[in-house]
C-alpha cells in the first residue's frame, strides 16, 4: 500500500472507532436520561394521577417516545460505525493480500530467470520487504551468471588440457610400438627387463589414454554438451550390454555377473552413456571382489526404477563412502591402475538422466550401489 492509501486505512479505522464510541456513548446518555425521566415521571404522576390519570398516560407515552428514537439512533449508528469498521478491515486485508501475492509472483518468476524489476508501491510495511527481495534476486542472479562463466571456463580449460595431453601420448606410444617392433625383430640382444619396461610404459599409456578420454566427456558433462539421445531402454538389456562389453575383464579377473531376468522395465535415458555408467559400477565391483560374482537385481514403483549392483566383497572403507563419488578419490582398496574418476564419470551421467545413485555397505557384507531413475 502507498502512503496516501495507508493514511486512508488509519483515517477509515479511527472514524470508525469514532462512531461506535458515540454511538455507545449516546446509548449510556440515553439509558440514563431515560431513569432518570422515569424517576421524576413517577413522581410526578404519582401526585397527578391522583388528580387526572388522563395526564399520567400522556407523559408516559410521550417519554416512551422519546426514548425510542433515542434508543433507535444509538443502534443506527452503533451498526453503522461496525460495519464501517469491518469494511475497512477487509479493505486493509484485501490490498495486504494483493501485495503479498504480487510479490510471491515476483519470487516465482524470479525462480525461472524472468523477474521483471518491481515498480514502487510507494512507502509502507512492505516497502523493504520489497527492496531487500529485489536486492537478494538481483544477487542471486549476478552469482549465477558468474557461476555459469566458471562453470564454461573450467569445462573449456579442462577440454583443451585433454587434448593438449593427447598428442604427447600419440608420440610416445607410437615411439613405444617402434621399440616393441625392433626388439622383436633383435630379441636376442633384447633383455626380459627391457621387455618389461616397454610392457609397463604400455600400460601408463593406456591409462594416460583412458584419463584424457575421461577429461572429454567430463568437459562436456560440465559444459551441458554432452549428447543425450533418450529413448526407452529395457533394464534387462542394458545391464547383459554393459557385462558383455566387459567379459574380457571379467573373465581375466575369474568375475561372473548374475543378472536375473525380472520381466520387461524400461528406463528413459541414453543406453550407450547409461551403459558405460553401469560399466564403471560393474567394474567397481569386479576390482574388489576378484573371483566372485556381481550380482544385479532391478524393480519398478510408480516413482523409479530402481537398479542395485553389489558383491559380496568385503565393502567399502568407512571413511571412503562419503569421498566415493568424487573426481579422482581412490579408496584404499582402490584397483592397481585406476585414476579416481569411473565413480564421478557414473554419477554424473546418470544425474544427467533425472537419476541419483549411492554407494553403501550390505548388512550381510558387500558393496552396493544404488541407482534411481525417477519417472517425473
Amino acid at each position: 500500500m502507498s502512503g496516501a492509501k495507508n493514511r486512508l486505512v488509519i483515517l477509515g479505522f479511527t472514524a470508525s472507532i469514532s462512531m461506535i464510541a458515540v454511538a455507545v456513548s449516546v446509548m449510556l446518555l440515553s439509558l440514563y436520561y431515560s431513569r432518570s425521566m422515569f424517576d421524576l415521571v413517577k413522581e410526578i404522576c404519582g401526585e397527578v394521577a391522583e388528580r387526572d390519570p388522563v395526564v399520567k398516560s400522556i407523559l408516559a407515552a410521550a417519554i416512551k417516545e422519546h426514548a425510542g428514537k433515542t434508543l433507535l439512533f444509538a443502534s443506527i449508528s452503533f451498526a453503522t460505525g461496525i460495519l464501517f469498521f469491518f469494511l475497512t478491515f477487509w479493505r486493509r486485508n484485501r490490498m495486504e493480500a494483493v501485495r503479498i501475492q504480487a510479490l510471491a509472483k515476483y519470487l516465482e518468476q524470479a525462480t525461472i530467470g524472468r523477474a521483471p524489476v518491481l515498480s514502487a508501491f510507494g512507502e509502507d510495511e512492505f516497502a523493504k520487504l520489497e527492496d531487500e527481495i529485489y536486492k537478494t534476486v538481483t544477487y542471486l542472479y549476478h552469482t549465477k551468471d558468474s557461476a555459469v562463466r566458471a562453470k564454461n571456463d573450467f569445462a573449456e580449460n579442462l577440454a583443451n588440457i585433454a587434448h593438449q595431453i593427447k598428442t604427447p601420448i600419440t608420440a610416445i606410444l607410437l615411439s613405444v610400438q617402434m621399440m616393441k617392433h625392433n626388439a622383436a625383430e633383435h630379441s636376442a640382444s633384447c633383455s626380459d627387463s627391457s621387455k618389461k619396461h616397454l610392457e609397463q610404459m604400455e600400460k601408463q599409456l593406456a591409462r594416460l589414454t583412458h584419463l584424457e578420454e575421461a577429461l572429454l566427456v567430463l568437459s562436456r558433462i560440465d559444459a551441458g554438451t554432452l549428447p543425450l539421445q533418450e529413448r526407452e531402454v529395457d533394464v534387462f538389456t542394458l545391464l547383459v550390454l554393459a557385462a558383455e562389453n566387459l567379459q574380457e575383464l571379467l573373465a581375466a579377473a575369474g568375475v561372473s555377473v548374475d543378472i536375473p531376468e525380472l520381466g520387461e522395465q524400461s528406463i528413459l535415458v541414453d543406453l550407450d552413456w547409461t551403459m558405460e555408467a553401469v560399466m564403471n559400477l560393474m567394474k567397481n565391483c569386479m576390482e574388489h571382489h576378484r573371483g566372485g560374482t556381481v550380482h544385479c537385481s532391478y524393480a519398478q514403483n510408480p516413482f523409479y526404477t530402481e537398479i542395485l549392483i553389489w558383491d559380496d566383497g568385503e565393502g567399502f572403507a568407512k571413511e571412503d563412502i562419503p569421498h566415493l563419488f568424487e573426481r579422482f578419490y581412490r579408496g584404499q582398496n582402490a584397483g592397481e591402475g585406476g585414476i579416481g574418476i569411473g565413480l564421478a564419470l557414473s554419477r554424473e551421467i546418470i544425474e544427467c538422466q533425472n537419476g541419483s545413485i549411492r554407494a553403501v555397505n550390505r548388512p550381510d557384507g558387500g558393496a552396493l550401489f544404488e541407482i534411481h531413475f525417477y519417472c517425473h
